[in-house]
């Protein structure tokens, strides 16, 4: 699934990096600055509520768009992600016009 998003964001024009669990992601993003985080709800050894507020809790990225991807339809688990700092949510399944309008909606476009 990381592979389809990283393909539909590229086909849009963005630049992509790509991390298989939560702590992987943060050290990519301390590596290197990113306009946007996708995360699945359901990830290896932190889930993607976590990674979004771990994202949140850094002031340097205050300005980092978080997109939540995920097949997890409890609404709790959708409350627990927006609350976490996630500012929009895409349920799986989803074509690149979901995910094109999911940007749009947070001020992103391909450059």
């Amino acid at each position: 699934m990381r592979a389809i998003i990283a393909d539909i964001l590229r086909e849009l024009g963005f630049e992509t990096a790509e991390a298989g669990d939560g702590e992987a992601a943060l050290a990519a993003l301390r590596a290197a600055p990113a306009d946007l985080v996708v995360l699945d709800y359901h990830l290896p050894g932190m889930s993607g509520a976590d990674i979004a507020r771990a994202v949140r809790a850094e002031p340097a990225w205050n300005a980092v768009r978080v997109l939540m991807i995920t097949t997890e339809v409890d609404p709790a688990r959708v409350r627990e992600a927006l609350d976490a700092g996630a500012q929009e949510y895409l349920m799986k399944p989803f074509t690149a016009d979901h995910v094109r309008d999911k940007l749009a909606l947070l001020g992103l476009r391909a450059p």
